[in-house]
């Protein structure tokens, strides 16, 4: 071999050396622009398969890079199979979260288990992650058991998962975007120990690896900062829940009201409530949301203070620019 060959195979090996060396802004140079839902509950409303067929159709007008649902989606019954098929009639990639009703099974009193509610909605797990144009994001499950087990819905995440996690985190070198059903803020009983992991995984690259943290479950339009990384409260498609203390008839008609005995301890929204979400390559977090009204009383006209400050029948546009 001649030198200057030499010479030129061991400046590639320098090139490829300096390119591993990048940041997270370097390394990213793509835009990713997503669909998202929270909340559909299927079972709970009479029109979900229209606000879906809603959401899916500007989807797909709009030819986002994917979408993604955070859970309170539908039942795993064989009678949702059409609800489901609604959802992948989107002509992209699509993706699930687990939340806490999809273990739900009211044709029964024993529930689904979680395992077999992520493969009747084709997730390859209950927790995962994938990338897209250069960002990663990370899917997690906050409905596993403590033990020993308390009483309600599971809302934890054991350390097999946590795990995992940490694992995840190691080994990608793309900027992060996390998604769970339960806010990684207040929403899950380990919420500070997630957060520290994620803080742990910022502090290690010596930037903020982790973007933002996005959730539904709590039916609320909120969003907060907490060392460096945004927590986004993606508002449900459908309702914000009032329960037994605040019900409502008259909303719909008495054959609604009957068929569907839950709606009547909900504020629904008139039209459905989604956002598009653009991540650009600096970082900065571009939120378009959906506003609409309250079908009937309000939360507040009726004396409800559940997420006092927090609840609307919108999810706000925002603009969030990166976080140093």
């Amino acid at each position: 071999m001649k030198y200057p060959e030499i010479f030129r195979y061991a400046l590639i090996i320098l090139l490829i050396s300096f390119t591993g060396c990048k940041n997270y802004k370097q390394e990213n140079s793509g835009t990713v622009r997503f669909g998202i839902c929270a909340d559909v509950h299927k079972e709970i409303l009479h029109d979900v398969d229209l606000r879906l067929k809603t959401f899916i159709t500007r989807m797909n007008d709009e030819n986002v890079d994917f979408i993604i649902q955070l859970g309170d989606f539908c039942q795993p019954q064989v009678f949702n199979e059409p609800f489901v098929d609604i959802w992948n009639s989107f002509k992209g990639d699509k993706y699930h979260v687990l939340g806490n009703h999809d273990m739900d099974n009211h044709m029964d009193t024993v529930k689904f288990n979680a395992d077999y509610t992520a493969r009747y909605f084709g997730m390859p797990n209950r927790y995962y992650s994938f990338n897209k144009n250069g960002f990663h994001f990370i899917v997690l499950d906050g409905n596993e058991k403590t033990d020993p087990p308390k009483s309600g819905y599971p809302q934890y995440m054991g350390p097999e998962q946590l795990s995992w996690l940490k694992n995840d985190l190691t080994t990608t070198k793309l900027p992060v975007i996390v998604c769970s059903h339960q806010s990684l803020e207040w929403g899950i009983d380990n919420a500070a120990e997630v957060r520290q992991i994620l803080e742990d995984a910022n502090q290690k690259s010596g930037k903020n690896k982790i973007i933002a943290c996005f959730s539904g479950h709590h039916h609320v339009d909120h969003l907060s900062v907490i060392n460096g990384i945004y927590y986004i409260h993606i508002n449900s498609m459908s309702y914000s829940f009032l329960g037994t203390d605040f019900i409502h008839q008259g909303r719909y008609s008495k054959r609604i009201d009957l068929r569907f005995p839950k709606i009547k301890e909900t504020a629904p929204y008139k039209d459905p409530l989604y956002a598009i979400v653009t991540i650009d390559k600096d970082f900065t977090i571009n939120i378009e949301g959906v506003e609409s009204e309250w079908v009937g009383p309000s939360p507040e006209e009726l004396g409800s203070k559940r997420y006092e400050g927090m609840v609307a029948p919108k999810i706000s546009d925002r603009l969030l620019k990166a976080l140093d």
